[in-house]
């Protein structure tokens, strides 16, 4: 499947350059990066002292879209102060307005056009905020559609962070929006899922996307195996994705090289897609 996927994404990118067409302009740059909440007892890593590595990485990137994990809303406030060109959506997990752990998109607007968007609730009764099977705390989605405005054409963007502790939950979030994307989501229309899904690739809630998304990580023509998730210094693991659906996998990569101007950005490592729409 994976060999499947990857000849096909070839010699689409081989017709594209033989017919002309402006390649670049159809690339759109998916990040997907857990923030760390800004009330963490972090020490010498605490969100004062880093915050403007997150504006430096966003600024130098020049993403698309950015799914941003559990940003509270005075960080999402000190991001778009620092960033004129980006907008926000997403809402506080825990009233569904302001409070708690935001799963927000920040989408560059001189890029795309936000035409709709919504957060629903991993749990049973997703419409209102609500904890879902065994989590510990409530879990959202939060989903915009988008026109690409060098092309004129439509994506959407999911943007999520599954339960650290229910298995149970994490099992079930996936499933949840498997059939949201299957249900909801037209089938020729290309899709980007980002997340913190706290489950590392061999896990078995993930083959809840099988066949309905497939992995930026595995299925990318230039790839990068390392990990995620740093917990400043003292791990080195993966967790943290970007699935996709009806686009050509260009790139993906783990942003861990560059100086932002913080020892570490965050307990994650920022993740990059780049890919072209079809």
């Amino acid at each position: 499947m994976k060999r499947t996927t990857l000849l096909v994404a070839a010699l689409l990118l081989t017709l594209t350059t033989a017919l002309g067409a402006p390649s670049d302009d159809s690339i759109v740059r998916i990040i997907s990066y857990n923030i760390r909440l800004g009330t963490g007892n972090d020490g010498s890593n605490r969100w004062e002292l880093r915050r403007h590595a997150s504006v430096n990485m966003i600024r130098s990137e020049q993403p698309t879209v950015v799914g941003i994990q559990e940003a509270l809303a005075d960080q999402l406030e000190y991001l778009l102060d620092s960033l004129p060109d980006y907008d926000m959506v997403g809402v506080g997990r825990d009233d569904g307005v302001s409070r708690g752990e935001h799963m927000a998109i920040l989408y560059n607007t001189s890029e795309v056009e936000l035409l709709n968007w919504g957060t629903f609730w991993l749990s049973p009764t997703p419409s209102i905020p609500s904890f879902g099977w065994d989590s510990a705390c409530k879990r959202t989605c939060t989903w915009a559609r988008f026109r690409h405005l060098p092309t004129g054409k439509q994506f959407v963007m999911l943007n999520t962070h599954l339960d650290h502790k229910g298995a149970v939950a994490q099992h079930e979030g996936l499933r949840l929006l498997s059939r949201h994307i299957a249900q909801q989501l037209p089938l020729g229309i290309p899709v980007f899922l980002t997340g913190d899904m706290n489950i590392t690739p061999d896990a078995a809630p993930l083959r809840q996307l099988a066949g309905t998304l497939e992995d930026a990580r595995t299925n990318s023509l230039e790839s990068d195996p390392r990990g995620t998730f740093n917990r400043w210094g003292r791990a080195d693991r993966i967790i943290d994705y970007i699935f996709f659906r009806h686009a050509v996998p260009v790139r993906y990569t783990v942003l861990r090289d560059k100086d932002y101007g913080a020892p570490f950005i965050s307990d994650h490592y920022p993740i990059l897609f780049e890919a072209q729409l079809p």
